[in-house]
Parts: structure tokens; C-alpha cells; sequence
């Protein structure tokens, strides 16, 4: 509703949830929460891809920097906004976990940092290309197929995990040692104890302080080296291709832009999840503003030193928790986001954090991301359709590579590099499988198969 004044017959637009300005004090506070709230997840994709990579500890927290950094830029591009770029919302943006996997699977195929690097610039790129789109497209990215994705995203990551919590490295000393698995089963149980006893507050931030505490305890217990964390400048710009110049191989980019598929349907929901809660109209413009300003910061990252980039859905949580709709305090993240990134020094601390500590907190942060995935699941119809062989036969397929990372060793290089990550290989078959079974009907039976009918099995309590 709008309303005129005396003067003038001139209407006057009211003020959107999302643009109330609460002033400079509560917007640092809130902007630090959403920080908070973030960091523990923001940290780990530059963390596992640097250990992936076999970078050293000074790269790697270089590398953290400029996550931190890029995810600043990114956060103040959507929630400001510039012309064509940027839904002006309350939305966090940072590394999304949707491509650690296929980087992980890129690195191990044999390709570089670098072809990483040059398929996430080349991917986005497409992705920017295709937001016109994109709305016509994304009815092919069901809750049945983004759900089987993360899904399996959380499962690739498990070994990940585990691998951390016994040392790190095969080559590292005491790896797979009782004192490394300990530590790693100390810091999950931290996690589980500060979200049962804790706060709302202390509860969302349970991961980040279980890792401080678990650090804290590996120090004591002679299994955390800072030595070189002095070793290096305190302030500093973030350095333009620091990793060297990206390198560009096709099977790299195919792969990625499976990845980019996904963080624009992630990114949609996100938008539409965050219009939603704080009240406000989002149009298909809008929308398309907010997925061009993912894309383009994802194309720029890599000339950072950073990966793809999408909105945190913990964050869009957060503002539905505090009720705090204003896109100027998660603009005030973003810049507390780039002055972190600009302190090589927090990342070189962070690089340090012991394998075993990161593994334990890793059980939960990736888990979540499956149970994510699951609960996207739950949203799918299965009564009187094939979805159930869908999912199965793409949950299946994306566990190949993770279960049997040499399944495609002898396949072309390209297919390997593709299908190598459970994410692409989950991807492939459920877009497939949808398309198959949901939009060419043609030769469907009337009733489902007997997997599909016969495998909903409910324990009902039995009355005494």
C-alpha cells in the first residue's frame, strides 16, 4: 500500500523489510553473528581442496584467505547490488560445498589447481549465459533430483572425514594412530555436547568452538604444530592468480557445470526461502539478478584464489532465528568477511588446526550436508510413480566412485574426470532418470515395479 503527502501528489513507496537500516552498532553485531555462523563452512572447502592438492600449510591458508576475501565481495555484490547483478536480499554468500567433491575428483584424476581453477571460471561463465533460462530449465532440477544430489554431495565427503580424523596424510606421522582417532572422536563428542547443553547461540556455533576446543587440546597433547604461523606478512592484498595462471580442460569444465546446475537450483530455493521468511516480493527478475551475481562471482573467484560461490542456507536459517531482515547487516558480514581475507595470518592459524581435530568435526559438518539432502528427499511423492527407482539407481551410481575410486580407471580420461565425482555421476543419472520416467511417459506401467511397491516399511507402536 503506498501513500501521498500534502505537498505532493507523488506516491511514495514503503519501506521493504529487507531495506531497514538499523544503524553502524547493530549492524558490526549482527554482521559478526552471521560470520560466525558461516565460518566453520567457509573454512573447510579452501581446507580440504588445499589437502587434496598437496599444497603446504602457508598455501593453504593463503588459499583460506582468499575464500574469505572472495566470499566478501560476493556477499556485498548481492545484497547492494549494481544494475543486472545482485537480488538485494539478506543472503550470505561464500564457497559452496557443492563442488568440493568434483574438485576433490578433479585433483585426483591427475588435473592441477590450476584446471580446477580454469573449470570453475569457464563453468560459471556458461551458467551466467544461461540464467535467461534458467526458469525454463530448472523444472528438470526437482526436489527428486537436487535431493539425490546433496545426498550423495554429504556421502562423498565421508572419506574425506575419515581420512582427516586418522592424521591426514598415509605419509603422515602417527597416522591411523589411536591418539589421532581419539582426538577426532573427542572433538565429535564436543559437537554433540555444545548442541545438546548449549544455547541456541552456542548450538549454531558448535562446530567452530569444537574445533577451537579440540585444537586447544591437541596442543597440550604435543599433536599441533603453530610454529609457522609467524612465518609471513599479518596484512595483505589478496595476490591475482596467486596459484598460477588457470589451465582449461574440458572434461574439468563439463564436470564443473554439472556443479553450476546445481548451485543455481540451490541458489533459487535460497532466494525464494529468504523472500519468504522476511516477507518481500521476489519476481522473476529479482531472481535472475541474484543467480547473474552468484554466477559472475564464481567466474571472478578463481582470479582470487577462490571456488564457486553460492548462498549459505545455515545463514538464511539465521535470519528466520533472529527475525533481523536487514540486507545491510549481512552487507556488514561481507565486509567483515574481506578484512579477514585480508589477514594471511588467520588463515596460516587455521592451516594448523591438527588433520584429527578437522576429521572430528567433519563427521557432522558433512553428514549434515547428506541429512540435507535427505530431507529434500522427504519432499518427494513416491506412491504410484518410478521415483524410488530414480533415487536408488542415483544414489547407487554416485557411490561407485566413492566406493570403488578405480571403478573408471581403465574408461577415456574424459569419462573418468566426469564420472570419477559422485556428485556429476549422481547428477547425470537423475536428470536422466527423470527425464526418462517423469517427462517421456511413454511405456510406463500403469503400477509401479515391485521395488517401488514393496519397500515402504512402517514400525507402528504396538499398544500394550
Amino acid at each position: 500500500m503506498t501513500t501521498t503527502t500534502a505537498n505532493s501528489a507523488q506516491p511514495i513507496r514503503p519501506i521493504r523489510p529487507e531495506d531497514e537500516h538499523l544503524g553502524l552498532g547493530a549492524n558490526i553485531a549482527y554482521g559478526f553473528q552471521h560470520v560466525l555462523t558461516m565460518y566453520g563452512g567457509i573454512i573447510a572447502v579452501p581446507l580440504i581442496v588445499g589437502q587434496a592438492a598437496g599444497l603446504p600449510a602457508g598455501e593453504i591458508g593463503v588459499l583460506v584467505a582468499s575464500c574469505l576475501f572472495m566470499g566478501g565481495l560476493a556477499t556485498l555484490l548481492q545484497t547492494l547490488g549494481v544494475p543486472w547483478f545482485g537480488c538485494r536480499l539478506p543472503l550470505v554468500q561464500g564457497v559452496s560445498f557443492a563442488s568440493v567433491a568434483t574438485i576433490v575428483a578433479i585433483l585426483k584424476a591427475g588435473g592441477s589447481i590450476q584446471s580446477v581453477f580454469g573449470a570453475v571460471m569457464i563453468a560459471a561463465v556458461l551458467g551466467l549465459l544461461i540464467t535467461p533460462v534458467f526458469s525454463k530449465v530448472i523444472k528438470f532440477f526437482p526436489p527428486l533430483v537436487t535431493g539425490s544430489v546433496i545426498t550423495v554431495i554429504g556421502l562423498s565427503l565421508m572419506p574425506v572425514a575419515a581420512h582427516w580424523a586418522m592424521g591426514g596424510s598415509p605419509r603422515a606421522p602417527g597416522y591411523g594412530s589411536m591418539g589421532n582417532i581419539g582426538l577426532a572422536a573427542l572433538t565429535l563428542a564436543i559437537v554433540l555436547l555444545l548442541s545438546k547443553l548449549g544455547s541456541a547461540a552456542i548450538s549454531r556455533l558448535s562446530i567452530l568452538l569444537s574445533m577451537i576446543v579440540g585444537t586447544v587440546i591437541a596442543v597440550f597433547c604435543g599433536l599441533a604444530d603453530f610454529s609457522g604461523v609467524g612465518h609471513g606478512p599479518t596484512f595483505a592484498l589478496p595476490n591475482l592468480f596467486h596459484f598460477g595462471v588457470p589451465q582449461f580442460d574440458l572434461a574439468a569444465i563439463i564436470s564443473m557445470f554439472i556443479v553450476i546446475l546445481v548451485v543455481l537450483v540451490e541458489t533459487s530455493a535460497d532466494i525464494l526461502a529468504v523472500g519468504d521468511i522476511i516477507g518481500t516480493d521476489i519476481d522473476a527478475r529479482r531472481l535472475g539478478d541474484g543467480l547473474r551475481a552468484d554466477m559472475i562471482s564464481s567466474a571472478v573467484a578463481p582470479v582470487f584464489g577462490s571456488f564457486t560461490q553460492s548462498a549459505f542456507a545455515q545463514n538464511v536459517g539465521l535470519v528466520a532465528v533472529t527475525g533481523i531482515k536487514s540486507r545491510y547487516v549481512v552487507a556488514a558480514s561481507g565486509v567483515i568477511l574481506l578484512l579477514l581475507g585480508m589477514l594471511p595470518v588467520m588463515g596460516r592459524v587455521i592451516a594448523c588446526v591438527p588433520p584429527a581435530v578437522l576429521g572430528g568435526a567433519g563427521v557432522v559438518l558433512f553428514g549434515t550436508v547428506a541429512a540435507s539432502g535427505i530431507r529434500t528427499l522427504a519432499k518427494v511423492r513416491y506412491e504410484g510413480n518410478m521415483n524410488l527407482i530414480i533415487v536408488a539407481t542415483a544414489v547407487g551410481f554416485g557411490m561407485i566412485p566413492i566406493t570403488a575410486p578405480d571403478f573408471y580407471e581403465h574408461f577415456p580420461r574424459w569419462v573418468a574426470t566426469i564420472f570419477h565425482s559422485g556428485i556429476s555421476s549422481a547428477a547425470v543419472m537423475a536428470v536422466l532418470l527423470n527425464l526418462v520416467f517423469n517427462h517421456l511417459r511413454l511405456g510406463n506401467p500403469e503400477e509401479p515395479s515391485v521395488f517401488a511397491a514393496g519397500t515402504q516399511r512402517i514400525i507402528k507402536e504396538i499398544a500394550e
